[in-house]
């Protein structure tokens, strides 16, 4: 993507998408931001909080391509912001079932 030309021109643009997996399906939303956008930002242009009213994306928790940050994080083109829901089962105690299971 080409920087503002000095004196004129458009300032730039950030492209990102916003998703949400559901077990059923997954809701994304692309967005053109400001150059300087955060996750928050992104949140907010992407209509989730009123797509999903009942889903605190604070207390689940964020990320951009897996990796886990917070609302204050700053925003690259082409970014993935994601959004966590909570796991349906604890992995460990799935493990110590699967384990104990395989004993016997």
């Amino acid at each position: 993507m080409a920087a503002e030309v000095a004196g004129g021109g458009s300032p730039p643009v950030l492209r990102v998408t916003v998703c949400y997996a559901l077990p059923e399906r997954t809701w994304l939303r692309e967005l053109q931001l400001p150059a300087g956008a955060t996750v928050a930002d992104a949140l907010a242009a992407s209509g989730f909080a009123d797509a999903f009213p009942g889903v605190d994306p604070a207390r689940e928790g964020v990320g951009v391509y897996g990796a886990r940050c917070g609302p204050e994080q700053a925003l690259h083109d082409g970014d993935r912001v994601e959004i966590y829901r909570p796991l349906a089962f604890d992995p460990m105690e799935s493990r110590r079932r699967r384990a104990a299971h395989r004993r016997g």
